[in-house]
């Protein structure tokens, strides 16, 4: 599914609707219990036989959806850490046996086995692709933009930027590669650096750009940021359109292998976090971050990795059971964006990225239903894809053949409902977290949250056709927009809320 959702995913929003149960229905609550994965011994050791999870976690044995078995889904959803407020799971670093692994990890070797046959070319590099194209960079991200991008430096020229971003981290900031440690850095002139810092501003221009086209709600978020911030959010951005890229393209017959890119870009990832070693101009603006956030996990990247290999034809999930599967998934695409872009914003004095953990998570929920809410008709029809979980649609009498048609009746208005007041609820966890944020940062994410937000009211507005309508704010309601959040950011806002606004307080998440 295409990355909108990287909207600056960060941390939490507020959203102004008061419920109105749209269906007899009611949201679930999360049930806990003690579950049992019946088939043991496909339990990596590193996951006990008893967790505390969600009821709907464990289902039977042997069936499969995709390319994925329910063991091995039950495996990674029970790996999941369920948050204090009850309604969001933490899947960091959650990674169990599958088939999709495997293929990854074989992938890997035959990427490093390339490497290796080409060490005497390039010491430290992978060039699985070859010089005609930038990985993530494709036919369709140039169109987008309207021009070729990452042609202002040749290959030599972007490893002496490298060199000298390299130079600019504290000393043992980065492991020395093999051979590196008995080098010394070559001394650049004034020039060279002037260079350099010429080309790295290239970089974040385009990476500006590429954001633009393609996320313009989360475009117009930055433009409220300070300078470095915004740079910094946008290189996050390309780094997950371009690892989005990898998946979701259209592939020709002389196209690298699928599984061999990811593998090479999480090795590439590997590399740029440990040894501070690029391929490309983009590569860069991401090197230029990990130095200037120091403490900025590579754990939500790789996580993003197995969110994308989740979409991957054969061995990935095409279809989702239940919430707690899609809550999966949206974890792995949309609240890893929020934990890159925590480090980046900052946090507000007395508040920590652990307190703030749980709103950023439930804000990544939030998004990424939003997205699947707006994109249900295109995401079947056009990538076979149907990101709603049929415990849901039996529940309202949706069938799949019904979305494949496009056909719109009232089982499927209820439906979209049912699933609006699911990402409100989610909206609602989150919107605490905005206080949580430094000063500078609070506008440009309220902004673009509360203008991504207005999606689910569009859809409302277009009778919840999802099937042959893409719900769309304009330009100038995003902007009319602004005043509001502004507000929204105030503390005053806590205690004199705007009208339709929900109120909430910050009980359990005041960090002083």
């Amino acid at each position: 599914m295409i990355l909108s959702s990287v909207a600056l995913i960060t941390l939490l929003s507020s959203s102004g609707y008061a419920f109105i149960p749209p269906h007899p229905y009611t949201l679930p609550s999360p049930i806990i219990r003690t579950t049992q994965i019946e088939n043991e011994s496909l339990l990596p050791p590193r996951v006990s036989r008893k967790r505390t999870s969600l009821a709907s976690l464990v289902e039977k044995p042997g069936s499969s959806i995709g390319g994925r078995t329910k063991d091995e889904i039950a495996i990674e959803l029970a790996s999941g850490k369920l948050m204090e407020g009850g309604q969001v799971i933490d899947f960091s670093s959650v990674k169990g046996d599958s088939r999709a692994e495997t293929a990854l990890a074989e992938a890997r070797k035959t990427v490093i086995n390339s490497l290796m046959k080409n060490e005497q070319h390039h010491q430290h590099y992978i060039h699985i692709n070859g010089p005609k194209q930038i990985l993530g960079i494709n036919d369709e991200v140039v169109k987008e933009v309207g021009h070729k991008l990452g042609r202002f430096a040749d290959a030599k020229t972007v490893q002496k930027c490298a060199g000298y971003l390299r130079s600019q981290a504290p000393p043992g900031f980065f492991e020395s590669t093999k051979g590196e440690a008995s080098k010394t850095a070559k001394v650049l002139s004034d020039k060279e650096k002037d260079q350099c810092e010429d080309i790295l501003s290239k970089a974040y221009e385009e990476s500006g750009e590429v954001t633009s086209a393609f996320a313009k709600t989360f475009y117009m978020g930055t433009q409220l940021l300070p300078n470095v911030s915004r740079e910094a959010i946008w290189a996050v951005y390309v780094w997950c359109r371009r690892t989005d890229e990898i998946v979701d393209a259209p592939r020709g017959e002389d196209d690298e292998d699928m599984l061999k890119d990811l593998s090479s870009w999480e090795i590439r990832l590997e590399n740029l976090w440990d040894h501070g070693t690029v391929e490309d101009v983009f590569d860069l603006c991401l090197l230029d971050v990990r130095i200037r956030y120091p403490n900025l996990p590579i754990i939500p990247f790789m996580d993003m990795v197995r969110g994308m290999l989740m979409d991957v034809p054969d061995i990935g999930q095409d279809r989702y059971d239940t919430f707690d599967e899609l809550h999966l998934y949206c974890y792995r695409v949309a609240g890893t964006v929020g934990l890159m872009s925590m480090p980046i914003f900052g946090c507000a004095p007395g508040y920590n990225e652990d307190v703030a953990r749980e709103p950023a998570l439930s804000l990544g929920v939030a998004f990424q239903l939003t997205n699947i809410l707006r994109d249900v008709g295109e995401d079947a029809v056009k990538r076979g894809r149907i990101y709603l979980p049929r415990q849901d649609m039996e529940k309202f009498g949706v069938t799949e053949e019904q979305i494949m048609a496009q056909r719109v009746d009232d089982n499927f208005v209820n439906f979209m409902k049912y699933q609006i007041e699911r990402a409100r609820t989610y909206y609602d966890q989150a919107r605490r977290g905005v206080f949580m944020l430094s000063a500078e940062s609070r506008l440009p994410v309220q902004a673009s949250l509360d203008a991504y937000g207005e999606i689910l009211t569009k859809i409302e507005e277009n009778n919840y056709d999802t099937l042959s309508t893409r719900a769309y704010v304009d330009k100038w309601e995003k902007l009319s927009i602004i005043p509001f959040s502004w507000y929204r950011t105030l503390e005053i806002s806590k205690k004199l809320p705007m009208p339709g606004d929900r109120p909430f307080d910050m009980n359990g998440l005041d960090g002083k």
